[in-house]
C-alpha cells in the first residue's frame, strides 16, 4: 500500500510539475495582452485659446457626470478626457502660456469604471471589538471624489472667465511709491561697503566674545573676572601705545622755530650750496661725490622745512625713519637714501645715470623741484 501511494504522489507530482509552467506562461500573456489592449494612448498637451480651454472644462464637466451616474467602463474611459491644454495667461499676443494638467481626472475615471463595494479589499472592515485603536475616518469613495472633481471643474470653468482680464494699472501706486523713495529719510540709501561688512564682523566678534566671558564667570566667578580685567588692560595698553606714536610723530613734525640751526647739522649750511658742491663735482666726473652732495642738499632742504630737529649726529636711517609713513616724500627720501648708501658706504661705482637719478629724486623732495633742481636736470653737468 505504501508503494502504491509512494507512487501515486509521484505520477501527481510529475504532472503538476508539467502544467504548472505551461499555466503560468499562458497567465503572463493574456496578462501582457490585457495590459496592451488597457495602456491608453500617449497624452500630450496642446496649445489652447481661452475658448478652447472653456469648452473643454464644459466637455469635462459633462463627461464627469454621466461617470459618476453610469460606473462603467464606456463612460469612465481615461481617454475621454483628452490632452492636456497649455492656455495664455493674458490676452497679449506673446503672452505666456499656463499648463493645465488633467492627469488627476484621468485616474480618477479609472477608478470609476467599478462601483464601490467592487474597491473595497475583503477584510478593510475591521470588527467591532477593536474599538481600543484610535478611530482613524474613513478614505473618501470614488462617488465622493467625483462629486469633488465636478465641483473643481466649475469653478475652474468660472474662474477661466476673468483669465484674459487687463492686469491693473498701477502707476498712481508707483508714483506714490517713488514720491516717498525721494524723500530725505531714504536720499543716502546705498549698499554695505567692505567696510561695514567689516565692522559687522568686529561687532558680532564682541558679543560672542563678552557671550563666553559671562558663561565663564557663571562657572567661575575669579576666572571670568580675571579674564574681563585681562581684556580691558590690553586694550590700554594699546590704546597708550597708539598715542605715543601719534605724539612721537606731531612732536617731529611740530618743531619749534630756531634763529639758527644746531652747529654741525646738515641745515648749518645752505642747501643751495651743497647744490653747488654737487654740480661742481659733477662736472669733474665725480659721481660719487655728487651724489654725496645731492642727499645732503636734500636733507639741508627738508630740516629747514622743520620737519625734524637739527642733530648732525643721525645716520641716513635714522633720517628716514623720522619721517611719517603717511608722508608723500618718504618713498623718494627712501630711494635717494638707498642710492646714497651704496656708493657712498657700500662702495658700488656711481655712474652719470645714478648721478641723474638722484637728482630727479631730489626736486620730487622739494615740493615739485626748485629752479636750481630743475635747471641741473636740464642741464646735463660740465
Amino acid at each position: 500500500m505504501m508503494v502504491r501511494a509512494s507512487h501515486s504522489a509521484a505520477v501527481w507530482m510529475a504532472a503538476m510539475a508539467v502544467c504548472i509552467p505551461a499555466g503560468m506562461g499562458a497567465w503572463r500573456a493574456d496578462a501582457q495582452a490585457g495590459k496592451a489592449d488597457a495602456a491608453p494612448p500617449a497624452v500630450r498637451w496642446h496649445d489652447a485659446t481661452v475658448d478652447e480651454y472653456r469648452k473643454h472644462l464644459v466637455v469635462l464637466e459633462g463627461l464627469t457626470q454621466a461617470c459618476a451616474k453610469a460606473r462603467d467602463l464606456k463612460t469612465c474611459d481615461p481617454t475621454l478626457v483628452g490632452p492636456d491644454d497649455r492656455v495664455p495667461v493674458s490676452g497679449a499676443k506673446d503672452a505666456e502660456r499656463r499648463l493645465v494638467r488633467y492627469g488627476w481626472l484621468r485616474i480618477l475615471f479609472s477608478h470609476a469604471e467599478e462601483p464601490d463595494a467592487a474597491q473595497e479589499a475583503p477584510g478593510s472592515r475591521k470588527p467591532a471589538t477593536q474599538h481600543r485603536e484610535v478611530a482613524r475616518p474613513a478614505p473618501r469613495t470614488t462617488s465622493q471624489l467625483l462629486a469633488d472633481a465636478e465641483t473643481r471643474l466649475a469653478r475652474d470653468l468660472g474662474e477661466a472667465g476673468a483669465a484674459t482680464a487687463t492686469a491693473p494699472d498701477h502707476a498712481p501706486e508707483r508714483a506714490v511709491m517713488k514720491q516717498v523713495l525721494a524723500g530725505r529719510e531714504f536720499r543716502n540709501l546705498q549698499q554695505p561697503t567692505e567696510k561695514d561688512t567689516y565692522l559687522e564682523r568686529i561687532g558680532s566678534w564682541l558679543n560672542r566674545f563678552f557671550e563666553n566671558f559671562g558663561k565663564i564667570r557663571a562657572r567661575s566667578a575669579w576666572l571670568g573676572r580675571a579674564l574681563v580685567w585681562g581684556f580691558f588692560l590690553m586694550i590700554g595698553i594699546a590704546l597708550a601705545w597708539a598715542l605715543l606714536q601719534m605724539e612721537r610723530r606731531w612732536r617731529v613734525r611740530l618743531v619749534p622755530l630756531r634763529e639758527a640751526p644746531a652747529a654741525g647739522a646738515a641745515s648749518a649750511r645752505d642747501w643751495q650750496l651743497w647744490l653747488a658742491d654737487a654740480r661742481n663735482a659733477a662736472a669733474a666726473g665725480s659721481w660719487r661725490e655728487a651724489i654725496h652732495f645731492v642727499y645732503w642738499a636734500s636733507i639741508s632742504r627738508l630740516e629747514s622745512k622743520r620737519l625734524w630737529p637739527a642733530d648732525r649726529a643721525r645716520t641716513p636711517r635714522e633720517y628716514l625713519a623720522l619721517v611719517a609713513a603717511d608722508d608723500p616724500r618718504k618713498p623718494g627720501l627712501a630711494s635717494l637714501t638707498t642710492s646714497f648708501e651704496r656708493t657712498w658706504y657700500g662702495g658700488r661705482r656711481a655712474e652719470e645715470i645714478d648721478y641723474r637719478r638722484a637728482e630727479e629724486l631730489a626736486a620730487g623732495l622739494t615740493s615739485g623741484g626748485t629752479p636750481e633742481f630743475r635747471s641741473a636736470e636740464e642741464g646735463p653737468a660740465r
